[in-house]
């Protein structure tokens, strides 16, 4: 009787912990996507201004069952990403995955020509959206366009002449 008791008293203490790391978890979820959520919105409407973005659950539903990527445009929301051009659509998926980065930052991040389906001035603008919200991270990024030049501190050109690879170092001043 004694070890029944005992054994009881543990399946208790168990399942008391397991509620426990259930609602600290919830918690931890929750905290996760207002961040990533005040993120998102935030990088969005630097990349494409008067543009509003949020992540959502699906209607009727909690936060724990996922959630919707919802964006707005002036104030007028699109039912569907589908309804948004290329270029849009990837800044949407360029935001997200910075506002996720964000919340978990590293000190160094590797872009290989994340501009390469936009126009200048939406790669002038990530080149400006990274230095505004990633000031205490270094990015290396490989682009072929001049709107994201202008926003680096350092420059590496790489050029071929005459079979030879060559790399060649530029500070900018702005």
């Amino acid at each position: 009787m004694s070890r029944r008791t005992k054994i009881e008293n543990d399946r208790k203490k168990i399942i008391e912990s397991i509620k426990n790391m259930d609602s600290k978890k919830v918690e931890d979820l929750k905290k996760a996507w207002e961040q990533v959520n005040a993120n998102f919105g935030s990088i969005f409407s630097t990349l494409l201004p008067g543009t509003q973005a949020k992540l959502v659950p699906p209607e009727g539903a909690t936060f724990l069952k996922g959630l919707e990527v919802k964006v707005g445009f002036n104030g007028v929301w699109k039912e569907s990403l589908t309804e948004l051009s290329g270029g849009q659509r990837s800044l949407v998926a360029l935001s997200l995955i910075l506002a996720m980065l964000k919340y978990k930052p590293a000190p160094l991040y590797i872009l290989d020509e994340v501009d390469a389906a936009l126009d200048l001035s939406h790669t002038q603008n990530i080149g400006g959206m990274l230095k505004a919200h990633f000031k205490n991270s270094q990015f290396i990024i490989v682009s072929l366009k001049d709107g994201m030049f202008n926003n680096a501190n350092v420059l590496f050109r790489t050029k071929f002449v005459d079979g030879v690879s060559g790399v060649v170092r530029t500070v900018n001043r702005n």
